[in-house]
């Protein structure tokens, strides 16, 4: 039995693999447009260095282009286990720092322990929790990673996770 192979045989295999080859190099392209740039990976995450805050120092970041209050509680004032972020000894109030009412950014007023929204008159303890005003809920807690002395903003860790379904 002898199997006879002509050329249009060969042309149709050579065209099929040469199909097959393309196609599977434009998918991978086509992953790659839709994979987000090194760039904006790395905009994802800040790491802010706890160490050197003193008792009562409030300190404002950027994650994300939102601004991050991370104060570190003095011992006059009240530990909530709800809300606070401990690191060793320490605890730490991490917060978005935008108002729940419409986003507006509240000032710190170290003498009140307060975060006072001037766009309507929101007011929020030292915890962020809200006590006047229009704000329906506290300020939010970004997604947060414990790192020894450092915090690692949005990543999401069991600290977090603990805080949010207390919150």
């Amino acid at each position: 039995m002898s199997v006879k192979q002509e050329r249009r045989d060969f042309i149709g295999l050579a065209f099929g693999a040469v199909a097959a080859v393309g196609g599977a190099l434009s998918l991978v392209a086509v992953k790659k447009t839709w994979d987000p740039l090194p760039s904006v990976k790395a905009a994802g995450f800040t790491t802010v260095d706890l160490s050197p805050m003193k008792e009562g120092e409030m300190r404002q970041v950027e994650w994300r282009k939102k601004p991050i209050f991370i104060l570190k509680k003095s011992t006059s004032m009240a530990a909530n286990d709800n809300r606070d972020v401990v690191v060793g000894d320490a605890r730490y109030i991490v917060v978005i720092g935008l108002c729940t009412h419409l986003g507006c950014i509240p000032e710190y007023k170290a003498s009140k322990q307060e975060f006072i929204c001037a766009c309507h008159g929101g007011i929020f303890n030292v915890d962020g929790i809200q006590t006047y005003g229009p704000p329906p809920r506290p300020l939010d807690i970004p997604p947060f990673k414990i790192d020894g002395t450092k915090l690692v903003l949005g990543e999401t860790s069991p600290e977090y996770e603990k805080l949010v379904a207390k919150a």
